[in-house]
């Protein structure tokens, strides 16, 4: 079964929600999702881009005005 996993990276400018969240993935099963929460918006920018570029599936949630979730399931 699929889990999710939470990583707060509020409050973190660039590039710590990016290096936070590749370590992190690192730790992912496959089929899971990381939900990587931001306040920075480069962080909005490259870490969907790093996602991506690894073959993962991403997606962003604005949640607030200036906080968004990004989504990102390990495929594999």
């Amino acid at each position: 079964m699929s889990k999710e996993l939470r990583l707060d990276c509020l409050g973190e400018a660039c590039p710590v929600p990016l290096i936070k969240t590749q370590k992190k993935m690192k730790k992912v099963g496959v089929g899971d999702t990381l939900v990587v929460e931001v306040d920075h918006s480069c962080a909005i920018k490259n870490v969907p881009e790093w996602a991506r570029k690894e073959g993962y599936n991403c997606e962003i949630d604005e949640i607030d005005d200036g906080q968004w979730e990004i989504y990102i399931e390990k495929t594999k």
